[in-house]
């Protein structure tokens, strides 16, 4: 007798598909976003003193304080996630609002980082340091933004009752595109703000 051949049922061809279009979406993500950081590499090459002198130093405590934030926010939506998949469907009921409201508390955070800095005198046009600085973390929270939607959205849909264990493709994919943004944070973090 032969060995059995298993094959996969259409919901999880269309399942694998539509992640494997997530990894093809976040890879022309991850392109605009290297262009971005290599940009901030030439300038910060080219200048003879990092930061330069005449303008404001960026700020550590909030900014690090955000990245602890983006980290539970992530950290949240795994769990629910995980959870849904074990058949816990109340879990993802808390879950997707509480990431969602930690994800809003990042972007008010960076929000008052760009008012002080601003006030400060680091301003868009007062070179290319600033430029680069605004450039990539707008880019970033407009990436948050658009997360914070789909997981607001989610998060209504799971109180319809949407979601089971044998469906959860959304949530599944929109969870990858969060710790997709909450990852590039810290390599922002990392390297704008840290070194």
């Amino acid at each position: 007798m032969g060995d059995l051949i298993r094959y996969p049922s259409p919901n999880e061809k269309r399942d694998w598909t539509a992640l494997i279009g997530m990894g093809i979406f976040l890879a022309s993500w991850i392109m605009l976003f290297g262009g971005l950081f290599l940009t901030y590499g030439a300038v910060r090459l080219r200048s003879p003193v990092w930061p330069p002198l005449d303008l404001p130093t960026l700020p550590l405590d909030l900014p690090g304080f955000n990245t602890v934030v983006v980290l539970l926010s992530s950290g949240v939506l795994h769990y629910g996630y995980s959870s849904l998949r074990k058949g816990s469907v109340s879990t993802l009921k808390w879950t997707l609002p509480a990431s969602t409201l930690l994800g809003t508390l990042f972007l008010l955070l960076q929000g008052f980082v760009w008012v002080e800095l601003w006030n400060d005198g680091l301003h868009v046009q007062t070179g290319a340091y600033a430029s680069v600085f605004y450039a990539l973390t707008t880019f970033h929270a407009a990436h948050v933004l658009i997360g914070l939607g789909a997981l607001a959205w989610l998060s209504v849909q799971s109180w319809r009752g949407i979601f089971t264990p044998a469906r959860y493709l959304s949530v599944r994919l929109w969870s990858v595109y969060w710790h997709f943004v909450g990852g590039v944070w810290g390599l922002i973090f990392l390297t704008v703000y840290v070194l």
